[in-house]
């Protein structure tokens, strides 16, 4: 399936080498054997990456491997400083990581609007011969070559940003609640993953409120370990507030499906766990008020529940809510 959602990409980042120092000396018509004038080179040009907030995927990236800033000049007579290298610079969405691209040491993260953070460095220009004029050597023939310029792998990975995240096995109803409470369009089909990229909505609450719900990647025991979409689905749950975990209700065992998801979760990252959680029950429009009953009975969880139906909108306003109202706590 073709998308044009990226959130993980490898580029190489190449600073600038600095310009050389000069090693001019001054020379007019009336001096013929003048002293140094040489100035400094210019830095050479960094690799800067910026937050934009227009931006929400890293797509712009995908064939950008190499990235190269520009060399700086060299130093000039009259002490006049060479150019500086020009930078170049990334712009990627909010929420996007920065790792090193041979220890996957996360280095920063990209959180506002505008933050610049260099991301490889360019080399120091060299010093004119100015600098090294001295009692003993009034006319110094030499001066510094500028510094070498950086080659540095970084992997840049995005967390989405939303205030509820829906939490499911593939095939929980994820899509299909999107759908019904945003303007999103995600694809929905009867199989698993048919989710393989996060789909963000805005939902209405109430005429002049509203928040953002992003449907992610159905998660599968054993997530955590890589197996699936694994941990490409954890990262992406890391940036919301509130968890909404979502178990069918023909599940064989909603209260072992909900146990298994927070489960997964916890072995990713326990932080997750201070996180808001809610345990909707999904595709309810196919139960009967005795059967209903009996689920609600059945059910045993620490969360609040909220018993839903997408196609039938059962239950729809009541999750909203109870959303609503755990953001505002």
């Amino acid at each position: 399936m073709k998308t044009n959602f990226i959130d993980h990409v490898k580029i190489c980042c190449r600073s600038g080498k600095g310009g050389a120092g000069s090693k001019h000396l001054f020379r007019s018509r009336a001096i013929t054997e003048g002293g140094p004038d040489g100035g400094d080179g210019g830095r050479g040009g960094h690799v800067i990456i910026e937050g934009n907030v227009q931006l929400w995927t890293l797509l712009h990236l995908r064939y950008m491997k190499h990235i190269i800033a520009s060399e700086g000049k060299g130093g000039g007579k009259s002490e006049s400083t060479g150019a500086q290298g020009k930078d170049q610079i990334i712009q990627v969405p909010l929420g996007t990581v920065v790792k090193d691209g041979e220890t996957e040491e996360i280095l920063f993260e990209i959180t506002e609007d505008g933050q610049r953070v260099i991301l490889t460095e360019g080399g120091k220009g060299g010093y004119g011969n100015t600098h090294f004029k001295s009692p003993t050597n009034q006319t110094p023939r030499y001066a510094q070559p500028g510094e070498p310029g950086k080659e540095e792998w970084k992997i840049l990975e995005l967390k989405v940003l939303a205030d509820v995240g829906l939490v499911g096995f593939p095939n929980a109803g994820k899509s299909t609640l999107l759908s019904v409470v945003s303007a999103a369009r995600p694809e929905i089909a009867n199989y698993p993953f048919t989710t393989l990229v996060p789909n963000l909505g805005i939902v209405d609450h109430r005429g002049n409120k509203s928040f953002v719900m992003a449907d992610i990647p159905g998660i599968i025991e054993g997530a955590h370990e890589g197996k699936g979409l694994g941990l490409r689905f954890l990262r992406h749950i890391e940036r919301n507030s509130i968890l909404l975990f979502m178990v069918p209700a023909d599940a064989d065992d909603i209260n072992k499906e909900y146990e298994i998801l927070l489960n997964e979760i916890t072995q990713y990252n326990p932080e997750l766990l201070d996180k808001e959680r809610v345990l909707a029950v999904t595709k309810c429009d196919m139960l009967d008020e005795e059967l209903e009953a009996e689920l609600k009975a059945s059910v045993k969880v620490d969360i609040p529940v909220v018993y839903i139906s997408s196609v039938s909108q059962k239950g729809i306003q009541e999750l909203k809510d109870l959303l609503w109202n755990k953001m505002q706590s």
